[in-house]
């Protein structure tokens, strides 16, 4: 064997110190991040932020290149910070310390008008910009028309409402441009509330400025940048590894968002994943869609190109490819100027590009890299925005004031994997669980509000040999002498979630008024529903699509699933195939091995024939 000259000594000994440096100054940018996104988690007045975290933070290279992120929402983060953080440049080539920039336009990379984020260069010493911070909060209202963040039925921008900013010097010499300031207090509903949520993101953006100029003072403006260089080459050679883990392929994968308001026929989407694993590269093509529609579902550039990448990351099924500019150079989004799910043009409204659409961009990919890759990809996520996660508004008997603020009282949604059953409180697939559901007793004691029921629908799960998740029901009103309105954008009522790989969809959304007298009354799926005392909205939120035949599933998973009331005895023998011996009075419900295995010989020779 040959053995090692003192030169590669040393060469290994420079790569294991450049990388030892390298995962030292990793875990402190996240570190930095973290500290921004605890400051505005704890500082902020709205229960969108406070209680459901609907927000985000990150850090970006000069050059506009996003570098580190905390357990940040994917749909926020992936894309379009770089693309904001180019608009502040464009407009102010010249920045300072202590300036700060509002920006919310999703026609220069926001995600859609309700996210307000506050950019902050971080200037050294001598002037120069080393780094920008980042910091993305939803508003619990932006000045709609309607008072609701999620205008679905808008026809334009100006039906929509809200106050778009473009790069606005909010902050100079970290002194408020009280112009900015006041207009938002006029035009936001709950002034207090938006302003204690400034502060709240302000703080976030301020922290990470000054900690990434106490490093820059620690280990020099030079070695930063070199790490920042050498974090984005390994991103992107952990990236060509997960894609070459893959075969090469193509699919072609159809979606569907339900009929709304200005879409009756609902919006058609056709997503088609190339892998190609020799190179390392995955390109998504999202341009033979419709054109924007008179609606608010419309994607804005930063929400487009996220939702495809989010497909991906989550198919690929490796959680060590870091989300960075690094890893991103090794996928490709197509997309088309006045496209539905593409570049749109002002003044199609955005107002619901975070999610509804979204959603039906990523969970075709997942579903595309499942087709392509078995073993790899995911069933669909459950569509989104039932009641229980629409915008409630009133007047507070309580204490005389207004109350707007979105809730999230119960969603679930995951996908069926090769490997897990669907994540249970995922939300939707743009937030990956990282919003958070909502405490009844805390929505209780911030809102006129009154839950009367929270639990998990049996038979809604997506069926699969790793199931879907069930959807949920939640049924909440107004207390007494206060009438609360509810506006929401559901999806999945038509088109439910798909499964993946012979995987079932997952239940449908619903929507009810249970009326004085104790009847239900079906609503619509975009509505805003007003509520008197003593009427509730019912919700059921939609359920995640399978992943792999139901047959295929391990007969104690199904057992499992039956004693916790998931699944019925009913569907658990027709659907799963499950044959069991006992019950309560005669014995512990037990699986019948053999009566379960001639009964999947059964449904499989019925599967073939069909």
């Amino acid at each position: 064997m040959k053995s090692e000259s003192l030169d590669d000594k040393k060469q290994a000994a420079g790569m294991t110190r450049t990388g030892v440096r390298m995962a030292i100054i990793s875990n402190r940018m996240e570190s930095i991040a973290r500290k921004m996104q605890n400051t505005l988690f704890r500082t902020a007045r709205s229960g969108v932020l406070n209680t459901a975290h609907d927000f985000s933070c990150v850090i970006l290279t000069a050059d506009c290149e996003l570098l580190a992120s905390a357990e940040s929402l994917p749909i926020h983060t992936l894309i379009g910070p770089d693309l904001m953080c180019q608009a502040v440049r464009k407009y102010h080539p010249e920045m300072k310390a202590g300036d700060c920039f509002l920006h919310n336009s999703p026609y220069e990379g926001d995600s859609h008008a309700a996210d307000h984020c506050l950019i902050v260069p971080v200037v050294d010493e001598d002037g120069v910009v080393r780094f920008f911070v980042l910091a993305k909060a939803h508003q619990a209202d932006c000045g709609n028309s309607k008072p609701t963040t999620y205008m679905g039925q808008a026809a334009d921008v100006y039906e929509e409402g809200a106050l778009i900013f473009s790069a606005a010097k909010i902050q100079s010499e970290y002194k408020d441009n009280q112009d900015l300031i006041r207009m938002c207090r006029t035009r936001i509903r709950v002034p207090e509330q938006w302003w204690g949520d400034y502060l709240a993101t302000l703080g976030a953006v301020r922290i990470g400025e000054r900690e990434l100029l106490q490093l820059g003072r620690e280990v020099g403006w030079e070695a930063l940048e070199d790490y920042a260089d050498g974090w984005f080459d390994y991103s992107e050679q952990k990236m060509i590894q997960a894609i070459q883990r893959l075969p090469s392929g193509k699919a072609t994968v159809h979606s569907a968002h339900d009929p709304l308001p200005g879409v009756p026929d609902g919006i058609p989407v056709k997503v088609t994943v190339n892998v190609d694993s020799v190179e390392g590269r995955i390109s998504v093509d999202l341009r033979d869609n419709v054109d924007c529609q008179p609606c608010g579902l419309n994607l804005s550039e930063g929400c487009a190109r996220t939702a495809a990448m989010i497909g991906i990351y989550n198919g690929l099924i490796d959680h060590g490819v870091p989300p960075n500019a690094g890893s991103f150079r090794r996928i490709q989004v197509d997309l088309r100027e006045n496209c539905v799910v593409g570049i749109p043009r002002h003044p199609y409204s955005c107002s619901v590009a975070t999610t509804n659409l979204a959603d039906r961009v990523s969970t075709p990919v997942q579903r595309a890299i499942a087709e392509i890759a078995p073993g790899f990809g995911m069933a669909e996520t459950g569509p989104i925005m039932p009641p229980a996660m629409g915008v409630i508004s009133g007047r507070d008997p309580r204490t005389g004031e207004a109350f707007v603020n979105q809730i999230f009282l119960g969603i679930t949604g995951g996908a069926g994997t090769p490997v897990t059953d669907g994540f249970l409180t995922i939300i939707h697939a743009g937030n990956a669980g990282l919003c958070r559901q909502d405490s009844i007793e805390v929505d209780e004691l911030h809102h006129p509000l009154f839950v009367s029921e929270r639990r998990l629908i049996p038979d809604t799960e997506g069926a699969g040999k790793f199931r879907g998740a069930p959807s949920i029901y939640a049924e909440f009103g107004p207390i007494e002498d206060c009438t609360m309105q509810v506006i929401y954008t559901a999806d999945g009522t038509v088109n439910p979630a798909l499964g993946a790989r012979s995987g079932g969809p997952g239940g449908n959304s619903k929507a009810f008024k249970r009326e004085l007298d104790g009847t239900l009354t079906s609503l619509p799926a975009c509505h805003g529903a007003m509520l008197e005392p003593g009427e509730f909205i019912v919700s059921h939120s939609a359920g995640g699509g399978g992943y792999g035949s139901p047959v295929e599933r391990d007969p104690e998973r199904v057992l499992s699933d039956l004693r916790e009331g998931l699944i019925t005895a009913e569907r658990a023998r027709t659907v799963y195939g499950l044959v069991t011996t006992g019950a309560d009075a005669v014995g512990p419900l037990a699986v019948d091995r053999s009566a379960t295995q001639a009964m999947r010989a059964s449904l499989k020779a019925q599967e073939r024939s069909a």
